[in-house]
């Protein structure tokens, strides 16, 4: 959406002023729609960590994912609860982490 939106009066300007389109790209497109990619990646990123079933059914044993090793330590016969619990509560940070910064980052944009 953030890219259906962006003004490419913007870039003819940039044109107009003799700027390259490394510069305009860099310089004038990705300011804007930055806010659009990275909401897309985090929208992506999140239900990519406890993904389980659709790795396992569509890559079988030989995918390794993070939530396919967690439910593996619950479920598995040499399950290891505590480890399990370790790694979920790693990805768990991790994710909360990444939306924490993701918030303030859209705090202080919202403020400009």
């Amino acid at each position: 959406a953030a890219v259906e939106r962006y003004n490419f009066a913007l870039s003819e300007a940039a044109a107009d002023l003799y700027a390259s389109r490394l510069a305009t790209l860099r310089e004038v497109v990705l300011p804007v729609v930055k806010p659009g990619i990275v909401a897309g990646c985090i929208l992506v990123f999140v239900p990519s960590l406890g993904a389980f079933l659709a790795p396992d059914l569509l890559g079988g044993a030989k995918t390794f994912m993070l939530g396919s090793l967690i439910d593996e330590q619950f479920k598995g016969s040499q399950g290891n609860w505590p480890f399990g619990a370790a790694v979920a509560m790693i990805l768990m940070t991790l994710v909360m982490t990444v939306l924490i910064l993701y918030a303030r980052a859209q705090a202080r944009g919202a403020r400009r």
